[in-house]
């Protein structure tokens, strides 16, 4: 049951502007055959989508710091995160299950406050459908 918890901190983790992998751990445990598939990519896109809505949270509520030199994300990210979101609008969170783009574009949600229903919306198809896709993947589907 531990392993279940490792898969929800890994990918609660990767989804906030920590650098850490959830892929990985999730390979680890399909291959292993101990869980069913739908559980992992159930508890893998729960833990990831929290970890999302802590990014939409932060922006919300810490705008006056993203000056700070402590500030997790670096200026140029977040004015390449910012353009996206204002070209694409919500739509832009369907990127949000990317690598290197991903954790500032939720996070610039929050700046500029985006509905949060909607957030969790388009959210949760990106990060559940990433995680799908890894495991069609891992089944040999591509």
């Amino acid at each position: 049951m531990w392993t279940l918890g490792l898969l929800f901190l890994s990918a609660f983790g990767a989804a906030t502007l920590l650098p850490l992998q959830s892929e990985a751990v999730l390979l680890g445990l399909l291959a292993n055959g101990v869980y069913s598939a739908g559980l992992l990519i159930a508890v893998a896109s729960i833990g990831n989508i929290l970890g999302s809505c802590v990014n939409w949270y932060l922006g919300f509520k810490i705008e006056h710091y993203k000056h700070k030199k402590w500030f997790p994300v670096s200026e140029q990210k977040m004015l390449q995160a910012q353009k996206i979101y204002q070209k694409y609008g919500f739509w832009s969170l369907l990127l949000s299950w990317m690598p290197i783009i991903g954790d500032p574009i939720t996070l610039i949600a929050g700046l500029l406050r985006e509905n949060f229903l909607r957030f969790l919306l388009m959210v949760c198809v990106a990060k559940t459908g990433r995680y799908f896709v890894l495991y069609l993947v891992f089944v040999g589907w591509f």
